[in-house]
């Protein structure tokens, strides 16, 4: 899975918008971040259209990811959803599919359909969106040991995962997918992510993903102006020196006790 790649949470949703939206995520593709998050809950569906709209063309060369919400994780309701999801983004299989968050549809019922999916070759590989480290243990016990992602928030200042589940899903080689990296724009006003992206001559944005990527995570942030999507890609290359580090850890610690895993 690429390291660095594009979210679209909030596109879709207003008809204005969509030719801007259509050409950053175009940008990004030539600029090679070549990874694509989406969902079916976005813009009711129109962010899928979005995507849809910039890989025409150039599938081969697009990792696309796409969710799917709990009400439709069921054996039933599960292969319709795949397959609005597919027109959508006018595709024959998604890359990796995700369960958005935790529901009342039993786990292994989930894994029964998602396993479906992946033989009848709708789907390459399968996760899920805002499970926690229990979450994931019931998971694969319910079967699900071929989880391949865990999607979750993380960020300099949302650090939760790194006491229990980041570690066990690098040991159970499962990719982890950081959204909200920039944390709705909080985290480039803060006062030291602004001085240690000053003293390092890059923009504090950058700073805040690329900690993100020096972590061993995917890193999905979303764009819609080109500056910001050029700025996005010249993350891949930079590299957090040990002052700017500790100055992080001093900002933002990380976790010495397990916490509730954070949603947006």
């Amino acid at each position: 899975m690429p390291r660095l790649g594009m979210g679209t949470w909030h596109m879709g949703e207003e008809r204005a918008r969509r030719a801007q939206e259509v050409r950053a995520l175009q940008l990004g593709l030539d600029l090679g971040m070549d990874l694509i998050d989406t969902a079916e809950m976005y813009g009711g569906g129109g962010a899928e259209e979005v995507v849809g709209e910039a890989i025409r063309g150039r599938r081969d060369a697009v990792y696309v990811v796409s969710k799917f919400y709990p009400h439709h994780a069921s054996k039933r309701d599960l292969p319709r959803a795949c397959e609005a999801s597919l027109g959508r983004l006018g595709i024959e299989r998604l890359d990796m599919y995700l369960l958005h968050w935790r529901g009342n549809v039993p786990l292994a019922e989930t894994v029964e359909a998602l396993e479906r999916l992946v033989e009848q070759g709708r789907i390459a590989r399968w996760g899920v969106s805002n499970l926690d480290l229990r979450d994931m243990q019931q998971l694969v016990a319910a079967g699900g040991d071929r989880v391949a992602c865990n999607q979750v928030l993380y960020h300099l200042d949302a650090r939760g995962i790194e006491f229990d589940l980041l570690p066990w899903c690098g040991k159970h080689a499962v990719d982890v997918m950081a959204y909200c990296p920039l944390d709705q724009g909080k985290l480039p006003r803060h006062r030291v992510v602004l001085a240690q992206a000053k003293r390092l001559g890059i923009e504090p944005g950058q700073l805040a993903v690329a900690w993100l990527l020096g972590r061993g995570v995917v890193v999905i942030p979303k764009a819609s102006r080109e500056a910001h999507v050029r700025a996005n890609a010249a993350c891949r290359d930079l590299r957090l020196d040990d002052a700017c580090l500790a100055a992080l850890d001093a900002a933002f610690p990380p976790p010495r006790a397990a916490q509730p895993l954070g949603v947006i």
